[in-house]
């Protein structure tokens, strides 16, 4: 394999419901994409070109070729890593209303066990350094990095808001952008990817159970391993997001989104005036 050999990226953003996406693309026998997040241009850029191309599948003659990893986005040395190898590719953007993102990020890392209940010294700037559940929905000066390599025919915004109103228009669109034919295969996954709703193993047995993940990964895909965690599963209780931090969070992030929304021509004033009632989809 070899960098010509890839055709697109989906750069991001986290928790915008880009797992759907690239699932929506490999239905499709034409798409090759491997499954995990390779993340090389933003955290393994060490392990070289060489460990980066052996990560994708066999290739089949005729395939469209790409990957996703999230942290390309918000990553400042990423862009130029990936115009240096890949300066040929189609990058796709998916973006999220910052507010719900930092939230949806939050409960992820929160039913890891990674992340305390105390969710205001996460989530309120006022109270500290921005760690990445803010800084992942500044999204001008990120997407401006990249069209500052790339021409704009090159690059797809895309809105999770729209996906999920119209989840089938949205993936036709996509597979113009990338040269796939329109009426063929445009059906995205109908399940939700990631459902935080869904019974979970709960973040501290999850702390508890950590040292024995490499033992049970190799039967995680038996009958026995999933009878067993949904023994352990339930409801996972979230630190609520209140009206004064969603307040506060919008005050954050009002000043980007405006500058985003005139670096894309469009009105993103909705963001800042939604009140809830986000998905929990990836």
């Amino acid at each position: 394999m070899q960098a010509q050999d890839i055709d697109f990226l989906i750069i991001g953003a986290a928790k915008s419901a880009t797992t759907w996406l690239q699932q929506s693309l490999q239905a499709d026998p034409a798409v090759c994409m491997p499954d995990p997040e390779l993340h090389y241009f933003s955290r393994f850029y060490d392990r070289g070109d060489d460990w980066y191309f052996s990560q994708f599948p066999e290739i089949q003659a005729g395939q469209l070729v790409g990957e996703k990893s999230n942290s390309y986005l918000d990553t400042p040395s990423a862009p130029q890593r990936v115009h240096d190898l890949l300066p040929h590719v189609r990058l796709i953007v998916q973006l999220r209303n910052p507010v719900e993102r930092a939230y949806s990020d939050y409960c992820m890392l929160y039913r890891r066990g990674e992340v305390g209940r105390d969710i205001d010294s996460y989530l309120d700037a006022g109270m500290g350094s921005l760690g990445r559940f803010l800084v992942g929905g500044l999204y001008c000066a990120q997407l401006q990095a990249y069209l500052d390599l790339y021409p704009k025919d090159r690059v797809l915004v895309l809105f999770f808001e729209e996906m999920v109103a119209r989840p089938v228009e949205h993936l036709s669109k996509v597979r113009q952008f990338l040269g796939l034919p329109a009426a063929e295969l445009a059906v995205p996954v109908a399940k939700k990817v990631k459902d935080r709703r869904e019974p979970m193993i709960g973040p501290r047995l999850r702390k508890i159970m950590k040292p024995l993940k490499p033992l049970v990964r190799p039967f995680r895909d038996s009958s026995v391993f999933a009878a067993a965690r949904g023994a352990l599963a339930g409801q996972i209780a979230y630190p609520p997001f209140t009206p004064r931090l969603r307040s506060r969070l919008v005050n954050f992030y009002a000043a980007d989104v405006e500058k985003l929304g005139a670096l894309v021509q469009r009105d993103l004033s909705g963001w800042l005036g939604q009140a809830g009632g986000s998905t929990s989809l990836d």
